[in-house]
Protein backbone atom coordinates (compact mmCIF):
# COMPACT_ATOMS: atom_id res chain seq x y z
CA UNK A 1 0.00 0.00 0.00
CA UNK A 2 1.55 3.22 -0.98
CA UNK A 3 1.37 6.30 1.52
CA UNK A 4 0.48 9.65 1.40
CA UNK A 5 2.90 12.17 -0.13
CA UNK A 6 3.97 15.99 1.88
CA UNK A 7 4.75 18.36 -0.49
CA UNK A 8 4.99 22.18 1.43
CA UNK A 9 6.43 25.13 -0.43
CA UNK A 10 9.42 26.18 1.34
CA UNK A 11 10.88 22.96 2.82
CA UNK A 12 13.94 21.62 1.16
CA UNK A 13 12.90 17.85 1.52
CA UNK A 14 9.68 16.14 0.04
CA UNK A 15 8.70 13.24 2.09
CA UNK A 16 7.07 9.93 0.45
CA UNK A 17 5.95 7.55 3.50
CA UNK A 18 5.06 4.14 3.01
CA UNK A 19 3.94 2.80 6.81
CA UNK A 20 4.07 -0.92 7.56
CA UNK A 21 0.66 -2.24 7.76
CA UNK A 22 -0.41 -5.89 9.80
CA UNK A 23 1.51 -8.58 7.92
CA UNK A 24 2.85 -6.05 4.97
CA UNK A 25 6.62 -4.29 5.00
CA UNK A 26 8.11 -1.50 2.66
CA UNK A 27 10.52 1.31 2.92
CA UNK A 28 10.18 4.95 3.75
CA UNK A 29 12.18 7.08 1.18
CA UNK A 30 13.03 10.86 1.69
CA UNK A 31 12.45 13.07 -1.56
CA UNK A 32 14.97 15.73 -1.77
CA UNK A 33 13.84 17.24 -5.06
CA UNK A 34 12.64 20.36 -3.97
CA UNK A 35 15.63 21.34 -1.83
CA UNK A 36 15.25 24.85 -0.38
CA UNK A 37 16.74 27.06 2.62
CA UNK A 38 13.85 26.34 5.43
CA UNK A 39 15.25 22.34 6.02
CA UNK A 40 12.79 19.57 7.32
CA UNK A 41 10.22 20.19 9.22
CA UNK A 42 9.22 17.79 11.87
CA UNK A 43 5.66 17.81 10.97
CA UNK A 44 7.28 16.12 7.34
CA UNK A 45 9.06 13.29 9.68
CA UNK A 46 6.37 13.12 12.04
CA UNK A 47 5.28 9.65 10.57
CA UNK A 48 8.58 8.60 11.18
CA UNK A 49 8.90 9.35 14.38
CA UNK A 50 5.81 7.76 15.29
CA UNK A 51 7.20 4.66 14.98
CA UNK A 52 10.02 5.25 17.63
CA UNK A 53 8.21 2.37 19.73
CA UNK A 54 8.60 -0.15 17.82
CA UNK A 55 11.38 -2.41 16.58
CA UNK A 56 13.05 -0.96 13.25
CA UNK A 57 12.75 -4.13 10.93
CA UNK A 58 10.97 -5.32 8.07
CA UNK A 59 10.88 -9.04 9.31
CA UNK A 60 10.32 -9.41 12.53
CA UNK A 61 11.92 -12.45 13.22
CA UNK A 62 15.18 -10.78 11.67
CA UNK A 63 17.31 -9.38 14.72
CA UNK A 64 18.44 -6.22 14.80
CA UNK A 65 22.27 -5.85 15.12
CA UNK A 66 23.30 -3.29 17.30
CA UNK A 67 27.40 -2.86 17.04
CA UNK A 68 28.53 -1.01 20.34
CA UNK A 69 31.89 0.70 21.83
CA UNK A 70 32.92 2.85 24.39
CA UNK A 71 35.89 5.10 25.37
CA UNK A 72 36.73 5.40 28.96
CA UNK A 73 38.11 9.05 29.40
CA UNK A 74 38.41 9.37 33.15
CA UNK A 75 38.89 6.64 36.39
CA UNK A 76 37.45 8.79 38.88
CA UNK A 77 37.07 7.07 42.19
CA UNK A 78 37.83 3.30 43.40
CA UNK A 79 35.89 2.43 46.80
CA UNK A 80 37.65 -0.41 48.04
CA UNK A 81 35.64 -0.80 51.32
CA UNK A 82 32.59 -0.79 48.85
CA UNK A 83 34.02 -2.74 45.84
CA UNK A 84 32.75 0.11 43.74
CA UNK A 85 34.79 1.65 40.62
CA UNK A 86 33.45 5.17 39.16
CA UNK A 87 34.86 6.45 35.69
CA UNK A 88 33.08 8.19 32.78
CA UNK A 89 32.28 6.63 29.36
CA UNK A 90 31.43 7.97 26.17
CA UNK A 91 29.19 4.71 24.65
CA UNK A 92 29.19 4.43 21.15
CA UNK A 93 26.01 2.67 19.24
CA UNK A 94 25.32 2.13 15.78
CA UNK A 95 22.40 0.49 14.30
CA UNK A 96 20.41 0.03 11.03
CA UNK A 97 16.68 1.34 10.11
CA UNK A 98 15.50 -0.36 7.14
CA UNK A 99 12.98 2.81 7.05
CA UNK A 100 15.00 5.92 6.62
CA UNK A 101 16.93 6.53 3.28
CA UNK A 102 17.64 9.19 0.84
CA UNK A 103 19.44 9.57 -2.13
CA UNK A 104 22.44 12.12 -1.48
CA UNK A 105 22.70 12.82 -4.99
CA UNK A 106 19.37 14.52 -4.89
CA UNK A 107 19.90 16.04 -1.56
CA UNK A 108 23.26 18.13 -2.99
CA UNK A 109 25.67 15.37 -1.37
CA UNK A 110 24.03 15.51 2.05
CA UNK A 111 24.78 12.04 3.42
CA UNK A 112 24.16 12.89 7.35
CA UNK A 113 21.61 14.46 9.19
CA UNK A 114 21.34 15.26 13.20
CA UNK A 115 18.15 14.71 15.23
CA UNK A 116 16.74 14.60 18.50
CA UNK A 117 17.10 10.91 19.92
CA UNK A 118 14.13 11.03 21.85
CA UNK A 119 12.17 10.84 18.19
CA UNK A 120 14.04 7.36 17.48
CA UNK A 121 13.84 4.28 18.39
CA UNK A 122 16.72 3.74 20.69
CA UNK A 123 18.06 0.17 21.91
CA UNK A 124 18.07 -0.41 25.79
CA UNK A 125 21.34 -1.79 26.25
CA UNK A 126 22.50 -1.26 29.98
CA UNK A 127 25.59 -1.98 31.78
CA UNK A 128 24.69 -5.24 34.25
CA UNK A 129 27.13 -3.88 36.98
CA UNK A 130 25.72 -0.73 37.24
CA UNK A 131 25.26 0.33 41.00
CA UNK A 132 23.62 3.83 40.71
CA UNK A 133 21.02 5.52 39.15
CA UNK A 134 21.56 6.31 35.27
CA UNK A 135 22.49 10.71 35.13
CA UNK A 136 22.91 10.85 31.19
CA UNK A 137 21.90 14.36 30.19
CA UNK A 138 18.87 14.60 28.19
CA UNK A 139 18.39 16.04 24.88
CA UNK A 140 20.77 14.17 23.07
CA UNK A 141 21.25 13.87 18.92
CA UNK A 142 21.45 11.07 17.06
CA UNK A 143 23.32 11.07 13.27
CA UNK A 144 21.03 9.84 10.67
CA UNK A 145 22.81 8.25 7.35
CA UNK A 146 21.35 8.33 3.93
CA UNK A 147 21.45 4.53 4.14
CA UNK A 148 19.35 4.55 7.27
CA UNK A 149 22.39 3.61 9.97
CA UNK A 150 22.29 5.81 13.11
CA UNK A 151 24.71 6.50 14.99
CA UNK A 152 23.73 7.79 18.89
CA UNK A 153 26.50 8.62 21.75
CA UNK A 154 26.13 9.68 24.79
CA UNK A 155 28.29 10.26 27.94
CA UNK A 156 27.90 7.94 30.94
CA UNK A 157 29.20 8.31 34.70
CA UNK A 158 29.39 4.64 35.88
CA UNK A 159 29.59 3.47 39.27
CA UNK A 160 29.93 -0.47 38.74
CA UNK A 161 30.43 -2.85 40.88
CA UNK A 162 33.68 -4.86 40.84
CA UNK A 163 35.49 -7.33 43.08
CA UNK A 164 38.83 -5.78 44.58
CA UNK A 165 41.51 -7.77 45.23
CA UNK A 166 43.90 -5.30 47.93
CA UNK A 167 46.27 -7.71 48.77
CA UNK A 168 48.74 -6.28 47.11
CA UNK A 169 48.05 -2.64 48.37
CA UNK A 170 49.72 -0.35 47.07
CA UNK A 171 51.52 -2.13 44.11
CA UNK A 172 48.18 -3.88 43.29
CA UNK A 173 46.24 -4.10 39.74
CA UNK A 174 42.47 -5.18 39.67
CA UNK A 175 40.63 -6.08 36.81
CA UNK A 176 36.86 -4.60 36.62
CA UNK A 177 34.40 -5.72 34.52
CA UNK A 178 31.58 -3.42 32.24
CA UNK A 179 29.08 -6.11 30.59
CA UNK A 180 26.69 -4.43 28.25
CA UNK A 181 23.80 -6.05 27.43
CA UNK A 182 19.88 -5.42 26.74
CA UNK A 183 17.11 -5.41 29.31
CA UNK A 184 14.41 -6.51 27.45
CA UNK A 185 15.08 -8.12 23.91
CA UNK A 186 16.54 -11.57 23.67
CA UNK A 187 18.54 -13.16 20.69
CA UNK A 188 15.28 -13.59 18.50
CA UNK A 189 15.09 -9.78 18.64
CA UNK A 190 18.65 -8.25 18.95
CA UNK A 191 22.35 -9.03 18.34
CA UNK A 192 25.17 -7.40 19.73
CA UNK A 193 28.43 -6.95 18.01
CA UNK A 194 31.72 -4.56 18.02
CA UNK A 195 31.44 -1.31 16.46
CA UNK A 196 35.81 -1.41 16.76
CA UNK A 197 38.02 -3.54 17.53
CA UNK A 198 38.76 -3.66 21.45
CA UNK A 199 42.62 -2.98 20.93
CA UNK A 200 41.07 0.22 19.72
CA UNK A 201 39.03 1.04 21.52
CA UNK A 202 42.10 0.39 24.84
CA UNK A 203 44.56 2.62 22.98
CA UNK A 204 42.13 5.39 22.11
CA UNK A 205 41.05 5.22 25.78
CA UNK A 206 44.77 4.99 26.99
CA UNK A 207 45.18 8.23 24.97
CA UNK A 208 42.76 10.54 25.82
CA UNK A 209 41.79 9.27 29.54
CA UNK A 210 42.04 12.17 31.65
CA UNK A 211 42.79 11.59 35.38
CA UNK A 212 46.80 11.94 36.26
CA UNK A 213 46.16 10.36 39.64
CA UNK A 214 45.89 7.18 41.63
CA UNK A 215 44.54 4.94 38.88
CA UNK A 216 45.32 4.40 35.28
CA UNK A 217 44.49 2.30 32.52
CA UNK A 218 46.53 -0.83 31.81
CA UNK A 219 44.13 -2.52 29.03
CA UNK A 220 40.83 -3.53 27.65
CA UNK A 221 39.68 -7.14 26.74
CA UNK A 222 36.39 -8.50 25.78
CA UNK A 223 33.78 -12.05 25.85
CA UNK A 224 30.86 -12.85 23.72
CA UNK A 225 29.30 -15.46 26.32
CA UNK A 226 25.41 -15.65 25.72
CA UNK A 227 23.52 -15.13 28.97
CA UNK A 228 20.39 -17.84 29.85
CA UNK A 229 17.60 -16.28 32.37
CA UNK A 230 14.95 -18.78 32.37
CA UNK A 231 13.63 -19.92 28.98
CA UNK A 232 15.14 -16.44 27.51
CA UNK A 233 18.39 -15.75 26.03
CA UNK A 234 20.21 -12.52 26.04
CA UNK A 235 23.56 -11.45 24.04
CA UNK A 236 25.63 -9.53 25.53
CA UNK A 237 29.33 -8.41 25.64
CA UNK A 238 31.64 -8.52 28.79
CA UNK A 239 35.03 -5.75 28.73
CA UNK A 240 37.58 -6.33 31.07
CA UNK A 241 39.32 -3.17 32.31
CA UNK A 242 42.48 -3.51 34.11
CA UNK A 243 44.02 -0.67 35.99
CA UNK A 244 46.63 -0.35 38.32
CA UNK A 245 47.45 2.18 41.31
CA UNK A 246 50.23 4.51 41.56
CA UNK A 247 52.10 3.69 44.26
CA UNK A 248 54.45 6.59 44.59
CA UNK A 249 52.09 8.77 47.29
CA UNK A 250 51.92 5.39 49.51
CA UNK A 251 55.89 4.80 49.01
CA UNK A 252 56.45 8.47 50.18
CA UNK A 253 54.23 8.75 53.01
CA UNK A 254 54.39 4.64 54.26
CA UNK A 255 56.82 2.50 53.61
CA UNK A 256 59.85 5.46 53.31
CA UNK A 257 59.45 6.64 57.08
CA UNK A 258 58.48 2.86 58.16
CA UNK A 259 62.15 1.70 56.54
CA UNK A 260 63.89 4.76 58.28
CA UNK A 261 62.50 4.22 61.81
CA UNK A 262 63.45 0.51 61.38
CA UNK A 263 66.79 1.49 59.99
CA UNK A 264 67.29 3.23 63.09
CA UNK A 265 65.99 0.91 65.56
CA UNK A 266 68.67 -1.48 64.04
CA UNK A 267 71.61 0.47 64.31
CA UNK A 268 70.42 1.46 67.69
CA UNK A 269 72.29 -1.66 68.70
CA UNK A 270 75.70 0.37 68.28
CA UNK A 271 74.67 2.14 71.68
CA UNK A 272 76.91 0.57 74.58
CA UNK A 273 74.99 -1.68 76.65
CA UNK A 274 76.35 -0.48 79.89
CA UNK A 275 75.27 3.27 79.13
CA UNK A 276 71.75 2.48 80.01
CA UNK A 277 70.69 4.55 76.96
CA UNK A 278 69.95 1.77 74.22
CA UNK A 279 66.47 0.81 76.03
CA UNK A 280 64.89 4.46 76.48
CA UNK A 281 65.86 5.12 72.89
CA UNK A 282 64.62 1.90 71.37
CA UNK A 283 61.14 2.89 73.60
CA UNK A 284 61.11 6.12 71.90
CA UNK A 285 61.34 4.38 68.72
CA UNK A 286 58.35 2.51 69.65
CA UNK A 287 56.23 4.83 70.49
CA UNK A 288 57.27 7.18 67.54
CA UNK A 289 56.09 3.75 65.27
CA UNK A 290 52.84 3.47 66.95
CA UNK A 291 52.13 6.95 66.48
CA UNK A 292 52.85 7.00 62.46
CA UNK A 293 50.74 4.33 62.12
CA UNK A 294 47.49 5.93 64.04
CA UNK A 295 48.23 9.21 61.44
CA UNK A 296 48.49 6.86 58.03
CA UNK A 297 45.81 5.36 59.43
CA UNK A 298 43.84 6.95 56.85
CA UNK A 299 45.87 6.23 53.96
CA UNK A 300 44.99 2.25 54.46
CA UNK A 301 42.27 0.13 53.29
CA UNK A 302 39.45 -0.68 55.27
CA UNK A 303 38.39 -3.44 53.91
CA UNK A 304 40.59 -6.97 53.93
CA UNK A 305 43.56 -7.43 55.06
CA UNK A 306 46.53 -6.20 52.75
CA UNK A 307 50.01 -7.13 52.41
CA UNK A 308 51.45 -3.72 54.04
CA UNK A 309 49.23 -4.27 56.84
CA UNK A 310 51.89 -7.28 57.19
CA UNK A 311 54.69 -5.51 56.54
CA UNK A 312 53.77 -2.72 59.11
CA UNK A 313 52.91 -5.55 62.10
CA UNK A 314 56.53 -7.03 60.90
CA UNK A 315 58.51 -3.47 61.65
CA UNK A 316 56.62 -3.15 64.82
CA UNK A 317 57.76 -7.10 66.08
CA UNK A 318 60.95 -6.39 65.23
CA UNK A 319 60.85 -3.28 66.98
CA UNK A 320 59.51 -5.36 70.49
CA UNK A 321 62.06 -7.99 70.06
CA UNK A 322 64.46 -5.54 69.92
CA UNK A 323 63.23 -4.34 73.02
CA UNK A 324 63.18 -7.51 74.09
CA UNK A 325 66.84 -8.40 73.47
CA UNK A 326 68.00 -5.04 75.15
CA UNK A 327 66.25 -6.09 78.08
CA UNK A 328 67.85 -9.28 78.69
CA UNK A 329 71.36 -8.09 77.71
CA UNK A 330 70.71 -4.98 80.20
CA UNK A 331 69.87 -8.10 82.92
CA UNK A 332 72.75 -9.82 81.98
CA UNK A 333 75.08 -6.96 83.00
CA UNK A 334 72.99 -6.16 86.09
CA UNK A 335 73.42 -9.66 87.15
CA UNK A 336 77.23 -10.19 86.00
CA UNK A 337 78.31 -6.56 88.27
CA UNK A 338 76.23 -7.02 91.22
CA UNK A 339 76.27 -11.26 92.41
CA UNK A 340 77.79 -13.03 89.33
CA UNK A 341 77.15 -16.78 89.94
CA UNK A 342 78.93 -19.65 88.62
CA UNK A 343 79.09 -20.07 85.46
CA UNK A 344 78.65 -23.72 84.28
CA UNK A 345 80.48 -25.91 82.70
CA UNK A 346 78.76 -26.13 79.23
CA UNK A 347 78.41 -22.17 78.77
CA UNK A 348 81.91 -21.73 79.88
CA UNK A 349 82.83 -23.64 77.38
CA UNK A 350 80.65 -22.87 74.52
CA UNK A 351 82.39 -18.83 75.55
CA UNK A 352 85.77 -19.99 75.13
CA UNK A 353 85.08 -21.91 71.83
CA UNK A 354 83.72 -18.59 71.01
CA UNK A 355 86.32 -16.55 71.49
CA UNK A 356 89.32 -18.44 70.66
CA UNK A 357 88.04 -21.39 68.60
CA UNK A 358 91.77 -21.64 67.13
CA UNK A 359 93.45 -22.02 71.02
CA UNK A 360 93.61 -24.82 73.12
CA UNK A 361 91.45 -23.31 76.18
CA UNK A 362 91.63 -24.76 79.77
CA UNK A 363 87.96 -26.23 80.44
CA UNK A 364 89.05 -28.37 84.02
CA UNK A 365 86.81 -26.73 86.57
CA UNK A 366 88.46 -26.41 90.16
CA UNK A 367 86.71 -27.16 93.00
CA UNK A 368 86.21 -24.18 94.37
CA UNK A 369 84.60 -22.29 91.15
CA UNK A 370 82.56 -24.74 89.53
CA UNK A 371 82.96 -24.03 85.66
CA UNK A 372 85.58 -21.60 85.61
CA UNK A 373 88.51 -24.45 84.60
CA UNK A 374 91.57 -22.86 86.60
CA UNK A 375 93.93 -24.58 88.10
CA UNK A 376 95.05 -24.18 91.54
CA UNK A 377 98.57 -22.74 90.15
CA UNK A 378 96.06 -20.29 88.34
CA UNK A 379 94.29 -19.25 91.51
CA UNK A 380 96.26 -15.96 93.59
CA UNK A 381 97.83 -16.35 96.94
CA UNK A 382 98.04 -20.16 96.82
CA UNK A 383 101.47 -21.96 96.68
CA UNK A 384 102.67 -24.80 95.47
CA UNK A 385 102.89 -28.06 98.67
CA UNK A 386 106.56 -28.70 97.95
CA UNK A 387 107.83 -25.43 99.51
CA UNK A 388 105.80 -26.26 102.68
CA UNK A 389 107.54 -29.53 102.97
CA UNK A 390 110.13 -30.07 106.23
CA UNK A 391 109.18 -26.62 107.43
CA UNK A 392 106.90 -26.94 110.94
CA UNK A 393 105.58 -23.35 111.58
CA UNK A 394 106.41 -22.27 115.55
CA UNK A 395 103.76 -20.54 117.03
CA UNK A 396 104.05 -17.18 116.31
CA UNK A 397 104.88 -18.26 112.74
CA UNK A 398 101.67 -20.25 112.69
CA UNK A 399 100.02 -16.99 113.69
CA UNK A 400 101.39 -15.12 111.13
CA UNK A 401 100.42 -18.30 108.53
CA UNK A 402 96.77 -17.83 109.82
CA UNK A 403 96.83 -13.82 109.36
CA UNK A 404 98.35 -14.22 105.78
CA UNK A 405 95.72 -17.20 104.59
CA UNK A 406 93.13 -15.62 105.28
CA UNK A 407 94.20 -12.72 103.52
CA UNK A 408 95.28 -14.56 100.63
CA UNK A 409 91.61 -16.55 100.66
CA UNK A 410 90.15 -13.52 100.62
CA UNK A 411 92.20 -12.49 97.53
CA UNK A 412 91.35 -15.87 96.42
CA UNK A 413 87.38 -15.13 96.17
CA UNK A 414 87.98 -11.49 94.88
CA UNK A 415 89.98 -12.46 92.10
CA UNK A 416 87.46 -15.32 91.43
CA UNK A 417 84.05 -12.92 91.76
CA UNK A 418 86.22 -10.43 89.77
CA UNK A 419 87.06 -13.35 87.20
CA UNK A 420 83.07 -14.54 87.10
CA UNK A 421 82.13 -10.60 86.00
CA UNK A 422 84.43 -11.27 83.06
CA UNK A 423 83.33 -14.35 81.93
CA UNK A 424 79.59 -12.64 82.05
CA UNK A 425 80.36 -9.27 80.80
CA UNK A 426 82.03 -11.36 77.91
CA UNK A 427 79.18 -13.47 77.61
CA UNK A 428 76.45 -11.08 77.82
CA UNK A 429 78.62 -9.32 74.75
CA UNK A 430 78.87 -12.37 72.67
CA UNK A 431 74.94 -12.71 73.49
CA UNK A 432 74.22 -9.07 72.30
CA UNK A 433 76.31 -9.63 68.95
CA UNK A 434 75.03 -12.61 68.35
CA UNK A 435 70.96 -11.71 69.02
CA UNK A 436 71.90 -8.73 66.65
CA UNK A 437 73.25 -10.99 64.09
CA UNK A 438 69.81 -13.10 64.38
CA UNK A 439 67.92 -9.29 64.03
CA UNK A 440 69.53 -8.23 61.16
CA UNK A 441 68.94 -11.73 59.37
CA UNK A 442 65.37 -12.15 60.01
CA UNK A 443 64.44 -8.59 59.16
CA UNK A 444 66.49 -8.90 56.06
CA UNK A 445 64.70 -11.67 55.24
CA UNK A 446 61.16 -10.53 55.94
CA UNK A 447 61.30 -7.34 54.41
CA UNK A 448 62.92 -9.40 51.04
CA UNK A 449 60.01 -11.72 51.56
CA UNK A 450 57.62 -8.31 51.43
CA UNK A 451 59.20 -7.10 48.37
CA UNK A 452 59.12 -10.23 46.50
CA UNK A 453 55.71 -10.57 47.16
CA UNK A 454 55.09 -7.05 46.17
CA UNK A 455 57.39 -7.53 42.73
CA UNK A 456 55.41 -10.85 41.59
CA UNK A 457 52.15 -8.07 41.57
CA UNK A 458 54.01 -5.77 39.89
Amino acid sequence: MEGSCFHREGFPFYLVLSLLLQGRSSTFTINCSGFGQHGVGTTVLGSAFDRKAFRPATNPRVPTQVNISFTMSAILDVDEQLQLLSSFLWLNMVWDNPFISWNPEECKGITKISMASENLWLPDIFIVEFMDVDKTPHGLTAYVSNNGRIRYKKPMKVTSICSLDIFYFPFDQQNCTLTFRSFLYTVDNMLLGMEKEVWEIANTSRHIVQTHGEWELLGINKASPKMSVGANLYDQIMFYVAIRRRPSLYIINLLVPSGFLIAIDALSFYLPAESGNRAPFKITLLLGYNVFLLMMNDLLPTNGTPLISAYFALCLSLMVLSLLETVFITYLLHLATTQPPPMPRWLHSLLLLCTCPRKCCPTAPHRGDQGLGLTPAQLPGLKEPVELVGKAPGPREAVLTGVSGGTGAQQEQEAQKQRRVELWVKFSHMMDTLLFRLYLLFMASSILTVIGLWNTQA
